[in-house]
């Protein structure tokens, strides 16, 4: 059972390569989307003032 699967590995280690490459890659650019959209959805800051506490100086 091990041989065989041992001599599966060696004859798609090519394919197998390509195929952990690619599922790194899009959960890479999957992590990196989510991160950029959390920060860009935030609210910015408003900074208010009451006119009516305000004195004329």
């Amino acid at each position: 059972m091990l041989a065989k699967l041992i001599e599966f590995i060696k004859r798609h280690q090519n394919d197998i390569i390509l195929l952990v490459g690619v599922i790194l890659i899009s959960l890479l650019s999957f992590s990196l989307g989510y991160i950029v959209a959390k920060q860009t959805g935030k609210t910015p800051i408003k900074v208010e003032y009451r006119t009516e506490n305000m004195r004329n100086v």
